[in-house]
């Protein structure tokens, strides 16, 4: 099993004047103690569960540029934006810049979206649930034809959302065919279909409803003629080791439980990651008692 950290609270010691960096010290404790990607939350404002608007978001691209260059080897994704956020040749751009940037190590976390309050707020349209699934694979169209050959399928792009004269992409991004897509989400009629028809990795909630999620998945896997063992099986969870590591072997046995139902990708939330100990504790304790499950 891997391990992946994820930035979803970010109000630390020392506030913004310090925010540069609590962010380049976290991007290297995770590097050192073993993880294996970085995960920035893709909101505008903070969400309810994690302290509501008045706490602090930054962008997530711009934050995880700064991680590229304040680490050398740890991967690199959104978790996860939402289509309506950007244009989807924005988006790909962004992340084909982050590859770059990075030396191959972008990835592209994507999904339909939420928190209408947020994008109420600040005035971006969030259109109903059917239109942003609809949008979500025409991302996905537009994603895989940009990513194509050495600059990109520049055909017309013709869908009911999106029309793309010239698919154009460069520099083109450095990942080969194109940086690992994952797709958020566990609704098994159209989220894990498109999972199986376009992405590298599906990202789940933790919980006993697992299995008969990765059963759909392989089912939609055999309907679209795709590998299924080819995807990678993520969720995300909360990795809490305690404040001196007393937790730890607790975590281990969650770890494993979700390994025994099909995961193999665990991308954390740390609570008080600033202070940088639980990252140490996770690398010396956790991470190698789990490598092998």
């Amino acid at each position: 099993m891997k391990l992946g950290l994820q930035l979803n609270s970010f109000d630390w010691e020392g506030g913004p004047e310090r925010f540069a960096s609590n962010l380049a010290e976290i991007g290297k404790a995770a590097e050192e103690a073993g993880f294996h990607r970085l995960g920035v939350a893709d909101h505008l404002w903070q969400h309810p569960i994690m302290g509501g608007p008045e706490a602090n978001e930054p962008e997530c691209y711009t934050s995880l540029t700064f991680l590229a260059a304040n680490t050398k080897q740890i991967g690199l994704t959104a978790m996860v934006s939402g289509i309506h956020f950007r244009h989807p040749a924005m988006l790909v751009k962004s992340v084909t810049t982050l590859d770059v940037l990075s030396g191959g190590r972008a990835g592209f976390g994507v999904g339909s979206g939420h928190y209408p309050e947020e994008t109420a707020g600040l005035g971006i349209p969030f259109p109903p649930q059917k239109e942003r699934f609809e949008m979500l694979e025409e991302t996905l169209q537009i994603a895989l034809r940009m990513w194509s050959g050495e600059q990109g399928d520049e055909r017309p792009f013709e869908g009911e959302h999106y029309r793309l004269q010239r698919p154009l992409n460069l520099p083109q991004s450095i990942s080969r065919p194109h940086p690992p897509i994952m797709v958020a989400g566990d609704g098994e009629k159209k989220t894990l279909r498109l999972v199986a028809r376009y992405a590298d990795a599906c990202s789940l909630r933790p919980g006993p409803q697992v299995p008969e999620k990765l059963t759909a998945l392989r089912r939609h896997c055999e309907e679209a003629g795709t590998d299924y063992e080819s995807i990678e099986k993520t969720c995300a969870f909360r990795f809490d080791v305690g404040e001196n590591g007393e937790k730890s072997a607790e975590l281990v046995e969650q770890l494993r439980w979700l390994a025994g139902m099909g995961i193999e990708t665990v991308i954390g939330f740390v609570p008080d990651v600033d202070r940088i100990s639980p990252l140490e504790t996770i690398g010396q304790e956790v991470i190698p008692a789990v490598a092998n499950v």
